[in-house]
């Protein structure tokens, strides 16, 4: 089969978009698929690339370093003329999303859109609360000229349909458990920290950006360091909060960016995950610090619902107060954190990246079958 996959955000940019598109992407390959990407030029980019057609971009307000990509209908249209693929995929809602879906709707190819970020919640986050609406109709249009629309959890499913999202699939996630990994703890790295070994350290991984409620997380460590003075708190990721946050917080250990085998240490290294957002669709690092042994806690929303049992694997909890008595609860609980991380680690064990890739491939095939008996009755 030929698939084209249509995304504005895609490594070495780091966030859970550009990383899970990757990730399918490089799914459909080990299938045996031929694949096209389709995504904005990056600043790193210094010569065409195979199988990828890079469109121009502009800067996306208040992310640094990342870009949407300008309208190209035109130009997708001859490319998928040309050489038509069997299926399409689109990442993202913003122009270039707009233009593949087009594209694919005026040449009758199968297409279906991912719903990767909540940006009405945004809105409410950049204190445009106002627009939320809006930017829920704006969504629902978009994704409702698709053939599917792909979601991580049944409850974001059950969400979008009952906001009058039509045709929506649930594809589930995964975490790749060889590469995260209780076994990459590292008393070195700890050490860089200032953490002995019976020193208890919060971690963050992720954006550190207004969205995120990072606020909520700063004040249930300083709670907690109430108990604790030599507890430590580790922010791994970068965004325009990071700063602000840093000169508010001289005690905070901030590690920048962090990929690969490097990204997995500093998980596992970690004793307790802290993930206070509210907006996300899903929230791959949830998985991420389960496989690495690392209890969570987050809101019973996203990841946490579908995959973390409260009590058993971290906490999943309904309000800020919450969230706060559980950090402090876990970390000042070793013993507790300990049965957590180890139970956490098996219960993700199971969520195989290779899973993923054979139902995102039968869910393309399909679409691309049910077009053809469309075109060719005679035939189905």
């Amino acid at each position: 089969m030929r698939y084209a996959i249509v995304t504005e955000t895609y490594p070495p940019e780091v966030n859970g978009v550009a990383l899970t598109v990757q990730g399918l992407e490089q799914g459909l390959r080990s299938r045996g698929h031929a694949v096209s990407l389709v995504r904005p030029r990056q600043d790193s980019d210094v010569a065409d690339l195979p199988d990828t057609m890079l469109v121009r971009g502009a800067a996306l307000p208040r992310y640094p370093g990342l870009k949407f990509g300008l309208p190209a209908t035109r130009r997708l249209t001859r490319l998928w003329t040309n050489t038509p693929p069997d299926a399409i995929y689109v990442a993202t809602e913003g122009p270039l999303g707009w233009s593949a879906v087009r594209a694919a709707k005026r040449l009758g190819i199968p297409v279906a859109t991912g719903f990767h970020t909540r940006f009405d919640e945004y809105m409410r986050d950049y204190g445009a609360a106002f627009l939320q609406q809006t930017a829920m109709r704006w969504m629902r249009r978009f994704h409702n000229r698709a053939d599917a629309t792909l979601v991580p959890t049944r409850e974001l499913q059950d969400f979008l349909a009952s906001q009058g999202f039509e045709r929506v699939v649930r594809l589930a996630r995964a975490v790749d458990s060889t590469q995260f990994s209780p076994a990459l703890r590292d008393s070195a790295l700890r050490s860089l920290w200032g953490a002995r070994t019976d020193t208890p350290v919060a971690i963050y991984v992720g954006r550190i950006a207004a969205e995120k409620n990072l606020g909520l997380a700063v004040r249930a460590f300083r709670e907690l360091q109430g108990k604790r003075p030599d507890a430590r708190f580790v922010w791994v990721g970068d965004g325009p909060a990071r700063e602000k946050l840093a000169q508010d917080n001289p005690d905070f250990v901030f590690c920048g960016i962090q990929r690969g085998e490097a990204l997995a240490r500093h998980f596992a290294s970690g004793d307790l995950f802290l993930f206070p957002s509210h907006s996300e669709t899903f929230g791959n690092v949830t998985l991420e610090a389960m496989a690495s042994g690392v209890p969570t806690v987050a809101f019973d929303y996203g990841a946490a619902r579908e995959h973390l049992r409260s009590g058993v694997h971290g906490v999943a909890v309904q309000d800020d107060e919450a969230f706060v008595a559980a950090t402090v609860q876990l970390g000042d609980n070793a013993t507790l954190r300990g049965l957590m991380g180890g139970n956490a680690a098996e219960a993700v064990r199971a969520l195989r990246p290779d899973q993923v890739a054979a139902d995102f491939d039968v869910l393309l095939a399909d679409l691309a079958a049910t077009r053809r008996s469309y075109a060719n009755p005679a035939t189905a």
